[in-house]
């Protein structure tokens, strides 16, 4: 009988012509079983990404739409040597949990065995060993065996089992020489012992084990915690909702269920399960995740709200904008996944030293011992000689440098409400010094007011809102809200940097610029105040003038002035009127500004920074400041830009604050000064520690507390980069 696999319920649409699934993988725990799943996957034709998240043990795969059956993917990783199966966050959750707890297990009992040998090895290595009766010695060597060998057996499972996979399919990881180097010393012991010699090396097994599971766990507990806050966010997500089927009747329908447009009804102490507008009812609301603020807001009739906020006393109805995987959570979700995902230059680098190591590893130690049997020596002092070498050469402490430090780096900078976009962003961000700032609806606000709208006739307002639904800009979605507006015009364009324009019953429409409208001598004689911007909207040959008004971020001048202590020159391009970005260049003490440019404008003095050796960091909302953000060293956006899915910045910050700018600059440059201290610890150990064993001073138990030292070391002084950034304000 013929079994088929259908996996087309974890498939879904990532782009056009292509899809994705999401892959538990199994036995996937270093920098060498990445790189492995990622080559042996992007071997397969038509498979345009495959990507592994060492935090979750999840692949990402796609590959162009109707050309692979998913099941390819499984029987190719089993053949890598790695059990697979559709991700499921709750399967997920509790396969880690049970292989955290057998970990633990593991390292238990390596501890409790390490303990007991290392007492019994205190009377030989302690007095003259010679001096000994042999009975008495190969009293302590059988007792440690007795110890060792069970213990090592159990305790070593997480390595024997990576290596054998490994071998099976002739690859090689860093479990394989690690595996070897326990193995030979654990046998040449029970050899040793046989023969009555007078040192064995059960203790130095059975500490490696314990100093590598050690090791081990704090990596898988570093990254377990990290993943948690992707934990956190999922259990936001409400799974159903109050939909209005009729008048006065409402149904419990999945989220899946809505669609944009449809009404909802949000009730005392609900999680909204939608994006969407308040139209009708009041109430207090927890929307901390959006905004960064733990001060409940008040929502009414045309506040916005969105999926993941608490509703906290009255009753609301919502008109939806986005449910299911188009809610600004989900997209949140989707920016962390990214950044865990991340591969930064380092961790390139890493990984490829890794691949590399293991090979080199086994060939060191394959000449040592026959350099020191040509030498003279016995088998017995070149093989003792050559076990020292395989453990102290093991590249642990290179596979965890990077990794280690890009995870807690992005756990980090989450907290500091940013996302990563971009597997290189964190390097890039740490070499700025230099940053552009977009000012509407980056250094201001995104909650914009028009303040004229009532000298504007009904219809041409209307008419307004509905054509500004079709632009990005914060401006528009001023309009839009002010307006009322609930559906777009069919067929807007809009146009870069300038505004949107459509045709109705024959006559061309317009919002945007006075100079894209027509309306500049309108614009020049209207009396606003500087903080005012102002948008025009034409109608044939009508031209009417909007003024917006938008205040600054509240904090935004201590962070201009942490900017400023950390010696990064500063300076707002906008597209605004001249006296608006002049008032908030004053009130924010920034010197350099320049109004009225375009994206072409702000390309060319991005080009400009570049010739004179300046690292940019743009900072901007929009699809008007999208190409300059690609322009740019490096970029940023806030999350209220439109359309994320197709923002171009390489980080994101999250609320109203702008401090997470500078906590994020000041996490990036802790982690790149991180990432090039542990590479340069592993390397450096290497460097010493690899002659010194080659030279047989040093023996199996001294290599085993050396390579494990280093390994820990390297995951200690990663933890400190999650106390990179520091007080702002």
């Amino acid at each position: 009988m013929q079994i088929t696999r259908d996996f087309s319920h974890y498939v879904r649409t990532a782009g056009e012509g292509v899809q994705h699934i999401d892959l538990a993988v199994e036995g996937v725990h270093c920098a060498g079983c990445m790189a492995k799943i990622e080559r042996g996957l992007s071997a397969i034709p038509d498979v345009t990404l495959a990507r592994v998240n060492l935090t979750d043990r999840r692949v990402a795969l796609e590959w162009k739409q109707g050309t692979l059956d998913p099941s390819r993917f499984i029987d190719r990783l089993a053949e890598l040597g790695y059990k697979a199966y559709p991700y499921e966050t709750e399967s997920a959750e509790a396969t880690e949990v049970a292989g955290s707890r057998f970990l633990l297990r593991c390292l238990g009992v390596a501890a409790f065995a390490t303990l007991n040998v290392m007492m019994l090895s205190i009377p030989v290595w302690s007095g003259n060993v010679s001096d000994m009766l042999p009975e008495q010695r190969d009293f302590f060597h059988w007792l440690s065996a007795l110890i060792a060998l069970p213990a090592a057996a159990y305790a070593g499972q997480p390595f024997f089992r990576s290596a054998w996979r490994a071998l099976s399919n002739k690859t090689t990881n860093m479990d394989v020489p690690i595996s070897i180097g326990v193995c030979l010393a654990l046998g040449m012991s029970v050899v040793e012992t046989i023969h009555h010699a007078e040192h064995a090396y059960f203790d130095a097994a059975i500490m490696l084990l314990t100093f590598l599971l050690v090791g081990r766990f704090l990596d898988q507990n570093t990254r377990r915690r990290t993943r948690a806050v992707a934990g956190n966010l999922a259990a936001l997500k409400a799974e159903t909702a109050a939909k209005f089927v009729g008048p006065d009747e409402i149904s419990q329908v999945p989220v899946a269920a809505i669609h944009p447009g449809d009404i909802v009804l949000l009730r005392p102490g609900e999680r909204c399960a939608v994006d969407g507008t308040v139209i009708e009812g009041r109430s207090e609301i927890d929307q901390s995740l959006i905004t960064g603020e733990t001060l409940y807001v008040t929502a009414g009739r045309g506040t916005p709200v969105y999926a993941g906020s608490m509703n906290i006393s009255g009753t609301l109805r919502v008109r939806v904008s986005a449910a299911s995987e188009a809610t600004l959570l989900a997209e949140i979700t989707r920016l962390l996944d990214n950044a865990l995902q991340a591969r930064s230059r380092y961790m390139r680098l890493a990984d490829r030293a890794s691949r590399l190591y293991a090979p080199v590893v086994h060939a060191t130690a394959l000449l040592t011992v026959l350099g020191w049997v040509i030498a003279g020596a016995s088998w017995h002092d070149a093989i003792v000689t050559g076990v020292a070498v395989l453990i102290i050469t093991c590249p642990c402490a290179l596979g965890l440098a990077i990794p280690t430090v890009q995870t807690v780096a992005s756990g980090a900078m989450f907290k500091s409400g940013v996302l990563l976009n971009s597997g290189d962003a964190i390097e890039r961000l740490a070499e700025a010094d230099h940053i552009i700032f977009d000012k509407t609806g980056t250094l201001t606000l995104p909650d914009l007011a028009v303040t004229n709208a009532a000298e504007i006739s009904t219809d041409i307002f209307e008419l307004a809102g509905r054509l500004a639904l079709s632009s990005n800009h914060a401006v528009a979605a001023a309009v839009a809200q002010a307006a009322g507006a609930r559906s777009p015009i069919v067929g807007a364009v809009e146009e870069a940097g300038q505004g949107v324009r459509a045709v109705v019953e024959g006559v061309e429409i317009r919002l945007g610029r006075p100079s894209f409208c027509g309306a500049e001598a309108l614009a020049g004689g209207v009396n606003l105040d500087a903080e005012a911007s102002i948008v025009a909207f034409s109608k044939g040959t009508e031209k009417f003038i909007l003024s917006v008004r938008q205040g600054l971020r509240p904090d935004a001048q201590a962070v201009i002035a942490a900017l400023k202590a950390r010696n990064i020159g500063i300076e707002i391009l906008s597209g605004d009127r001249e006296p608006a970005v002049r008032a908030a260049a004053h009130a924010l003490g920034i010197a350099e500004w320049r109004a009225g440019v375009t994206p072409a404008d702000k390309i060319a003095r991005i080009e400009e920074l570049k010739r004179r050796g300046a690292r940019v960091l743009m900072v901007g909302d929009g699809m008007n400041d999208a190409p300059s953000l690609a322009a740019a060293h490096v970029s940023m956006s806030p999350i209220s830009a439109a359309h994320l899915s197709q923002a171009t910045a390489d980080l994101v910050f999250l609320g109203r604050p702008l401090a997470p700018v500078v906590a994020a600059i000041d996490s990036a440059r802790k982690a790149l000064h991180l990432m090039r201290q542990n590479l340069w610890l592993a390397i450096g150990y290497n460097v010493l520690a690899v002659p010194i064993a080659i030279s047989g001073v040093v023996t199996p138990l001294i290599a085993a507390a050396a390579m494990s030292g280093s390994s820990i070391l390297v995951m200690l002084n990663s933890l400190r980069a999650c106390s990179a950034s520091r007080k702002i304000v």
